[in-house]
């Protein structure tokens, strides 16, 4: 049998180990950053390993640009869907692959790859699933449909006894 106090120092010893390891991965997680620039070269974003906008660089020719903002947004966008692949790189000694797998996978879905430029997202489907074959013009002409008459209300039982089921013995009615 081993000695206990040599047990607890080992386990005190890979402890240790593992917390300096766990501090140099998350050093090398908010190490990670992504730089991208617009299409013409005048937009530029850093976004941080969370996805944050750290720095914006705006050239002078684009500053008036009407659709400046939504180039901003479509720039950082594209720097944010570039994080899970600057994190598998970025981190070179990751404390299990199942943390990278899934610290990785996170930032895939939180930051998805940007829709190209030009993508118009479909129209959105119609309410009714009935009318989803049928023209717009048509639709549009429809009349209303009616109202269905109000139901006569149920007979009730004036001796107390509520049997609505199997009254007539007959379960189909």
């Amino acid at each position: 049998m081993s000695n206990p106090e040599q047990l607890i120092a080992d386990f005190e010893s890979r402890m240790a180990e593992s917390q300096r390891k766990a501090e140099r991965m998350v050093g090398e997680i908010e190490a990670v950053s992504v730089s991208e620039r617009s299409k013409d070269g005048q937009i530029g974003v850093k976004v941080d390993h969370a996805g944050n906008l750290v720095d914006l660089e705006i050239g002078p020719s684009v500053r008036d640009k009407p659709d400046l903002a939504g180039e901003i947004l479509r720039t950082v966008k594209a720097a944010q869907s570039k994080l899970a692949a600057a994190m598998r790189v970025g981190v070179t000694d990751p404390v299990g692959p199942e943390v990278m797998n899934q610290l990785v996978n996170r930032l895939e879905q939180a930051f998805p790859a940007p829709e190209p430029e030009g993508f118009v997202p479909p129209p959105a489907s119609p309410r009714n699933d009935g009318d989803r074959f049928v023209p717009e013009e048509e639709r549009q002409a429809a009349p209303a449909p009616k109202p269905a008459p109000p139901r006569a209300p149920r007979p009730s039982s004036d001796d107390g006894h509520d049997d609505d089921y199997f009254s007539d013995g007959d379960y189909l009615r």
